[in-house]
């Protein structure tokens, strides 16, 4: 399967039957991202969380007593 890469426009050959080839399928709503780009998203989000600039907004949980 041909997929293109949403942030550097890259064109890759994956896997039919790989789990992301499938996600693509049925779900047209993901989107594809190369692994280049990932890991740069991902050192710089790490980055931004060492610095203390950088909060991520996580939903509280309520702790259930039942």
């Amino acid at each position: 399967m041909r997929v293109k890469c949403v942030l550097c426009d890259k064109i890759e050959t994956i896997e039919d039957e790989s789990p992301v080839a499938k996600r693509l399928r049925n779900r047209p709503i993901h989107t594809y991202m190369c692994q280049h780009c990932d890991d740069r998203i991902k050192e710089k989000t790490n980055l931004r969380l060492e610095s203390g600039n950088f909060r991520l907004y996580r939903p509280k949980t309520n702790g259930d007593d039942w």
